[in-house]
């Protein structure tokens, strides 16, 4: 990060005019605010993050109580087929989230589980934030945003994987900064431990299974002081690292093929698939036009109900299987063959149901229950926060998405900013992310976002912060010149 006090604490020349003045106080009480912040030691920061990480939860634990959504059973179910050997386990789910059930239990087991990942997320932040910037006080204002961001901590008494995502995708993340911030440390059990965090993450959440590539391009390089070669010992790192990865996506996709006799992560393709698809299923040939009919009502009732035909399959799947006489895997098969030739017959309206996802990828969304929440007399208030956040973070979003295109592509900007390989690496998680989930699945496209949305934030304070100073050191320059004339 720029060194602020190179940039502010130069003294302005006078002036008469009274925005000269003001501009002058405030850049003063800038400088005395940063040199302060500067002094505090980073274990103080760290221990005041970790405090008020610890106390949010405590305070969430007894007012709050955990809340099960409709994906909740299945993970439940997997769970318990886990504990029993996998012999019923339908792989409708990887089994990344039905583990940690399966470990920890009662709901609010698995609640306390998260909330410990939850703290944990949070000093990761601040880990970031001070690794970037090498100011522990910016490390305390991303993680401070990560956990008073009640999207993110209200998600965690929410029985779903997101928590857990975020906790592996995280420690990946971190460990793929220190990896370039500590070049002397590369070696390879570092390599293991990423290798094995960001498979963990697509066993947990498929929608992350290029996370273990992504990787892999980006330790196995040196990119210092604009030079691109591989790092010493590659080929053993790259070795070690791929040792995790193989091995979980080997035995889980070879359990796939062997149970199911299909190639994928899960058995659910055709669901997913027809989520796009039931967009224009008017259009399947008569080959298939019981199966069609079928979906058409269902989708139509759920229109009625809900506004949308999303989720509209999960309504349709027992009559469709009546019908055709298929298996929930083998209909699944049938349904993903249907929409592939959907998608290659209308490719424009499929194309068209992409984009939309991938704007509604951006939205924030806080998933939490009111009736959940004791203090009834604070809901007003607390709705009214939430509110508020939405709004903060959808723009945040915005500006995240206009920010890194014009640094990626703009080279003053990028150089202005300080963009180094491990910047390229963080915004690639979320871009590739983002056009990822929308060709593969649409629905609750904003959920996809929320391992994410505090990556997001942390781009957006960087940007902000150190824009600042550029800006401040700019404004500077040119009020000496007009000085000296």
């Amino acid at each position: 990060m720029v060194n602020k006090l190179e940039l502010i604490n130069k003294s302005m020349p006078g002036g008469d005019s009274s925005l000269e003045r003001r501009l002058k106080r405030v850049l003063s009480g800038f400088v005395t605010m940063s040199t302060r912040l500067d002094q505090v030691s980073p274990r103080k920061w760290a221990g005041l993050v970790l405090l008020i990480a610890v106390l949010q939860r405590i305070a969430l634990w007894f007012f709050y109580q955990p809340v099960l959504y409709s994906d909740s059973p299945s993970y439940r179910r997997l769970a318990a087929a886990i504990l029993h050997g996998f012999d019923h386990y339908d792989a409708t789910r990887t089994p990344g989230y039905p583990l940690i059930m399966a470990i920890f239990g009662s709901d609010r087991a698995v609640w306390l589980a998260q909330m410990v990942m939850g703290v944990v997320v949070t000093m990761l932040f601040f880990y970031l934030g001070w690794q970037f910037s090498k100011y522990a006080w910016f490390g305390c204002l991303v993680a401070l945003a990560h956990t008073f961001n009640p999207g993110q901590i209200f998600f965690e008494p929410n029985l779903l994987s997101e928590t857990a995502t975020t906790f592996w995708v995280i420690l990946t993340l971190a460990g793929v900064v220190y990896w370039f911030y500590h070049p002397e440390h590369r070696t390879t059990w570092p390599a293991f431990g990423m290798g094995l965090c960001a498979s963990l993450a697509w066993l947990t959440r498929p929608l992350f299974i290029y996370l273990p590539v992504w990787v892999l391009l980006f330790i196995l390089v040196d990119w210092q002081k604009g030079r691109i070669k591989l790092i010493p010992h590659s080929l053993r790192i790259g070795l070690v690292y791929l040792l995790p990865v193989l091995l979980i996506l080997g035995v889980w996709v070879g359990f796939v093929r062997l149970r199911f006799h299909i190639w994928g992560l899960t058995t659910m393709t055709g669901y997913h698939m027809i989520q796009h698809t039931g967009v224009f299923f008017e259009y399947v040939p008569d080959q298939y036009a019981e199966l069609r009919d079928i979906y058409l009502k269902y989708r139509e009732a759920h229109i009625i109900q809900y506004g949308t035909q999303t989720n509209a399959i999960w309504d349709a799947i027992p009559e469709m299987e009546k019908i055709s006489g298929k298996s929930f895997v083998d209909l699944s098969r049938l349904l993903t063959k249907i929409s592939f030739q959907l998608i290659r017959e209308h490719p424009d309206l499929y194309l068209l149901n992409v984009g939309q996802g991938w704007w509604y990828f951006w939205r924030g969304p806080v998933y939490w229950l009111p009736e959940a929440f004791r203090l009834k007399s604070l809901l007003p208030i607390l709705s009214g926060v939430i509110l508020v956040e939405r709004l903060s973070v959808f723009a945040c979003n915005l500006i995240f998405i206009i920010s890194s295109l014009v640094a990626v592509l703009w080279r003053k900007i990028r150089q202005g900013l300080e963009v180094n390989p491990a910047w390229y690496f963080l915004l690639g998680i979320v871009w590739i992310a983002s056009v990822f989930q929308t060709f593969l699945d649409h629905g609750d496209n904003p959920r996809f976002l929320i391992p994410l949305q505090s990556v997001v934030i942390l781009w957006v304070l960087w940007a902000v912060v150190v824009g600042g100073l550029k800006f401040v050191s700019v404004a500077q320059q040119q009020t000496t010149r007009i000085q000296e004339n």
